[in-house]
């Protein structure tokens, strides 16, 4: 006879940690998105380039990922919850004063570097901490539960923002984003649990590798380049794909809903990929979201028609964000769980940094040529090479996942 053990009953604290980690990505996620939406009518009313706000994104993904890195590590050693509460006060000052630039070194100072100060430590890392420790046996799912919330929040707060902005200016847009920031402060800081830490730590002692000893493997370097790749792809996607529609000839508002939707094909593509990873384990989903992405940046190299365009930003979607709640699978089921928030973090930096280059590179290449094609081309060779690369990793033995 097999002794099959009994799953541990899960804790209703754990339930409000994944609630407030949605909700915390939600308004992050969808405030993030925003600087897509408002691209066009930011360069066209103050006559700027498009790698003036390209410049500010690609300083938000440097910025924030440096603070995504700090965020783990303080997470690793204090409340999670204090970390996501100051970061949230941060985001919302930051983002609310996008209303009021007038320069382009507004926008690098305030979204490039307060507002990526804020979100990046109210950010995916500090959360799936929280949620890694109250949920240790379906890491996966829980954390595609809760990553989900970026999704939704680039599907509603977008298509909630492409309607208003057909009456309002976009000087609005950001007010309201930072209002929402806000009020989310006091469910953090006094609704969630103080005790998460040591309770979890009670119940499974963290083990594993640093990062010392994690940069000497093989696995450790495939997954930045992985995470490289998949940052380049993410952010010239998301800052670039309204524009690009709308240089194609879709209208406003349904270019601006293209990038709503991607939110919806969004959560889809990351509730599926975690699921699948606590059964089979990350290396698949990551592995056909790249294969994914290959074929439709082929599509739109060769067909620019509406339909392709929104082909391309569907199918992307599907994709985007599917590596988000892998990356804390594969950092336990490879390195553990000691240093969990910081090597989280790390590789969270280089996928932010990364992105950053593909936000301002497109508009640069744009800016140029006139057109994203040669970003295009960039993209696809990036993702072919990324599936070469997903395929390389080794799949942990079953000791080394705890």
């Amino acid at each position: 006879m097999v002794f099959v053990p009994r799953r541990a009953p899960i804790a209703a604290g754990a339930f409000l940690i994944l609630a407030a980690g949605f909700l915390v990505l939600f308004i992050g996620g969808g405030a993030r998105f925003a600087v897509g939406l408002t691209l066009k009518p930011i360069v066209d009313g103050f006559g700027w380039g498009r790698s003036d706000i390209g410049l500010a994104v690609a300083l938000f993904q440097t910025v924030s990922a440096a603070a995504m890195f700090a965020a783990g590590y303080l997470a690793d050693r204090a409340s999670p919850r204090l970390v996501l509460g100051g970061g949230l006060v941060v985001a919302g000052i930051g983002i609310g004063l996008m209303s009021v630039i007038s320069v382009p070194w507004h926008a690098h100072v305030v979204y490039g570097v307060i507002f990526a100060l804020g979100n990046g430590a109210a950010s995916l890392i500090p959360v799936s901490v929280m949620v890694t420790r109250a949920f240790p046996e379906r890491t996966g799912f829980a954390n595609a539960v809760v990553v989900s919330g970026m999704g939704v929040g680039q599907l509603v707060v977008i298509a909630t923002l492409a309607a208003v902005m057909l009456s309002v200016s976009w000087h609005s847009v950001y007010v309201w984003l930072g209002i929402a920031h806000l009020v989310l402060v006091p469910l953090i800081v006094f609704g969630l649990p103080s005790t998460t830490r040591k309770e979890a730590h009670a119940a499974r002692p963290a083990i594993g590798i640093g990062m010392r000893e994690a940069a000497r493997t093989r696995q450790f370097w495939l997954l930045l380049a992985i995470y490289a790749i998949c940052g380049f792809d993410d952010f010239f996607v998301s800052t670039h794909v309204v524009a690009f529609a709308q240089d194609r000839g879709v209208d406003a508002f349904l270019a601006g809903n293209l990038l709503a939707l991607m939110g919806l094909t969004s959560l889809v593509g990351v509730v599926a990929a975690g699921a699948v990873s606590d059964r089979s384990g990350p290396i698949w989903p990551t592995a056909l979201s790249f294969i994914a992405r290959v074929a439709v940046v082929g599509l739109i190299m060769v067909d620019q028609s509406t339909v392709s365009v929104a082909v391309f930003a569907l199918v992307f979607g599907l994709t985007f964000m599917v590596t988000a709640p892998l990356t804390v699978v594969f950092v336990k089921e490879s390195f553990g769980t000691r240093h969990l928030g910081a090597l989280t973090g790390l590789i969270t930096l280089v996928h932010q940094v990364f992105g950053g280059i593909g936000a301002y590179l497109g508009a640069a290449l744009f800016d140029h040529a006139g057109n994203y094609q040669t970003a295009f081309a960039l993209m696809l060779g990036f993702s072919i090479l990324a599936v070469v690369l997903t395929f390389m990793l080794r799949r942990p033995q079953p000791a080394a996942a705890v």
